[in-house]
């Protein structure tokens, strides 16, 4: 058994249900007050983004719903209750329209769909402001950019005026689960801070911002007040699901934001980098920084914290891409080979912006590429030399955090993609010329906002953070990597900056 896994009759109470509905699969999964994954009590359904080479990445909120509920009726099978909480988290940011009542008019756009690019910039523009830190991004912590509310909300009324017209009410695919679970429209200080509407300090919406999209605030889901529990099943999904009958359902809150305490780096004493579908760097600081270094951004965790970092659209979704296109072997003989492989001997030059930038330079239009190929060059190249790029990029955003950094911070890695791949890692650690440790904790999202939940339910026990393996730099193939990363930033400036 995992160390992070226990027994159901070992399970110490309370028990919380999580939903994590993830980008790529929707999870629900048990955890006992010490934030262990109750063995067997899990279910999942994979799911996929709608793609389109116009920047189109979206879902059909109503379907992944269904998703979601297929899983809370397989594990409301297998865990025994009574359960005390019904929490959950989703990819963020999400947008998608709603009629009176509640339902779903638009498709779900994720933030992946880099169509509203235009719009940030007119956005920028009619606020005589940049797009990058501005005082826009300083109020809310987010950039104006394709990714985020303001600019979808005005790309929606421009290329689709009839779903603007015929929505009543503007929601991220957290706050309509959590409507449709229990009635009422509630949005977390997390999830509504993803949204690039929030400002930041006051935690309400931004009335100046909201002007300019336009879109009225009554629009918008309300705001959950600090330590409210918010409400229970609506009678028929009691009936449905006995064990939630008498539980707590909180607000969701975004992924990113769950994954920080999931995978044990609750404080700044720890930097969370995760790398899955796409990738992160967070740090959890307390209160609302005065200012956000440049390129980064600032969301809140909750009332009384921040979350400061960066994120990137590009991780796990470059193998995926790469072992689709390349026709790679088996997993394990390609990981094989990519960990014999020397750094950067390849000699290739990548940008793995398959899907827009996001954090540091936020070129929402930006595109991939691959330079310096030659007749020697093989698929495993391309693939390995993408890793060591999605590394650089991540070290970018770890050096610009600067002095909110400690010297000694602990720097603890998740991600399906890269808990599964030694070699990335070991990429990782040279790149950044800091160990990395292996977070030991499977479901880092699904588990962060297990412990959320607990939190505010009035649970005080400390969970187990158990670590794994810690891989540490070589300074031979640390100076290899910055002579790559002084490459990837000429290819980057050539390519994305002079576009």
């Amino acid at each position: 058994m995992n160390p992070d896994c226990v027994a159901p009759a070992d399970a110490e109470r309370p028990v919380v249900i999580a939903l994590d509905l993830g980008s790529s699969s929707i999870r629900a999964l048990a955890f006992d007050r010490r934030g262990r994954l109750l063995d067997g009590c899990q279910a999942r359904r994979a799911h996929a983004f709608a793609i389109g080479a116009d920047g189109t990445a979206q879902a059909d909120a109503a379907a992944l719903l269904e998703l979601a509920w297929a899983c809370l009726d397989e594990l409301c099978a297998r865990t025994p209750g009574p359960v005390a909480g019904l929490c959950g988290c989703t990819f963020a940011a999400s947008l998608v329209g709603v009629d009176a009542l509640g339902a779903p008019v638009t498709p779900l756009l994720t933030y992946a769909d880099t169509r509203a690019a235009d719009q940030a910039a007119a956005l920028a523009a009619r606020l005589g402001e940049p797009c990058l830190d501005g005082p826009t991004h300083q109020r809310t912590g987010c950039p104006l950019h394709a990714a985020y509310w303001p600019a979808q909300l005005a790309w929606m009324a421009e290329a689709h005026p009839d779903w603007t017209a015929g929505a009543d009410g503007f929601l991220g695919l957290g706050e309509l689960a959590f409507s449709r679970l229990t009635g009422r429209v509630l949005a977390s200080p997390s999830a509504a801070s993803w949204t690039g509407l929030l400002d930041r300090r006051s935690l309400a919406w931004d009335e100046g911002l909201c002007r300019a999209v336009p879109v009225e605030p009554a629009r918008l889901p309300p705001l959950a007040s600090s330590g409210s529990i918010a409400g229970r099943l609506r009678p028929a999904l009691g009936e449905r699901w006995p064990a939630l009958a008498d539980a707590a359902v909180l607000p969701m809150v975004a992924d990113g934001a769950a994954a920080n305490p999931g995978s044990g780096c609750a404080d700044a004493s720890r930097l969370a980098i995760s790398l899955g579908t796409s990738s992160a760097v967070r740090l959890v600081v307390d209160g609302a920084p005065e200012r956000i270094p440049e390129g980064l951004w600032c969301y809140r965790l909750d009332h009384h914290r921040s979350l400061l970092g960066g994120a990137l659209s590009e991780g796990g979704c470059w193998v995926g891409w790469a072992r689709d296109t390349l026709a790679l072997g088996p997993p394990a003989e390609v990981e094989a080979a990519i960990a014999a492989m020397g750094p950067d001997e390849h000699g290739l030059t990548v940008l793995p912006l398959l899907s827009g930038e996001r954090a540091p330079g936020w070129a929402a239009d930006a595109r991939g590429a691959v330079a310096g190929l030659s007749l020697s060059t093989g698929p495993l190249h391309i693939l390995r030399a993408g890793m060591e790029a999605v590394a650089i990029r991540i070290g970018r955003l770890v050096r610009a955090l600067g002095p909110a950094l400690a010297p000694d911070v602990l720097v603890v890695a998740s991600g399906g993609a890269i808990t599964g791949s030694p070699a990335w890692r070991q990429i990782l650690a040279d790149v950044l010329d800091r160990p990395v440790i292996a977070s030991a904790l499977a479901e880092a999202s699904a588990r962060g906002a297990a412990l959320m939940a607990l939190e505010a339910l009035g649970d005080d026990a400390r969970p187990d953070d158990p670590l794994g393996e810690q891989l540490r730099p070589d300074a031979w193939r640390h100076a290899r990597y910055v002579a790559a990363a002084q490459r990837h930033e000429r290819l980057y400036e050539q390519i994305v900056r002079k576009a």
